[in-house]
């Protein structure tokens, strides 16, 4: 490992906030999987989806990296290859979250993520005051689904435009 991976990675979640990091730290590892999306035209498309989620900065947040198509699949490299960086806020008990996509030019959200019922959900409202939610559901331990929606009337009706299935690699 390089002297820049091994100051990022951790072995495992800081001790003084073990429990509440399993939020996410729960998916840390291999993830294969497919999405399904709606372009800009409104079509439908499909792709191979790749992500993987670990410990950094001494186990006080989860990275993950985000790979659609995925690397394994011949198809042109494109459609999504980010990363998000999710940090604890132990004075509000929620997550500050950060997206990055260089590959789609100019895709970059911060959220605020918490638990509500089963699922993880990740919220965000931009300029013009649409809505978005980033939601992990159906959690097993070798399996989930991530949904993207958006609002554009408050939160009274939602659009989904993505949605990821994923099973956890076999190692």
């Amino acid at each position: 490992m390089d002297a820049f991976a091994a100051a990022l990675h951790s072995d495992g979640p800081a001790t003084d906030r073990e429990e509440p990091l399993q939020l996410y730290g729960q998916f840390v590892g291999a993830w294969d999987g497919d999405v399904r999306f709606t372009d800009p035209s409104g079509q439908e498309q499909r792709a191979s989806a790749e992500v993987q989620f670990g410990w950094v900065l001494e186990g006080r947040a989860i990275q993950d990296v985000w790979i659609a198509p995925a690397r394994r699949d011949p198809a042109p490299r494109g459609r999504m290859y980010g990363t998000t960086v999710r940090v604890y806020n132990p004075d509000r008990g929620d997550w500050e979250i950060t997206w990055i996509d260089p590959s789609r030019g100019q895709a970059f959200e911060r959220q605020r993520g918490a638990q509500v019922g089963d699922e993880i959900v990740q919220e965000s409202q931009s300029d013009n005051g649409s809505l978005t939610q980033w939601i992990f559901t159906d959690i097993e331990p070798d399996s989930f689904r991530w949904l993207a929606r958006r609002s554009e009337d408050g939160g009274e009706t939602w659009r989904q435009v993505t949605e990821f299935k994923f099973a956890r690699r076999a190692s």
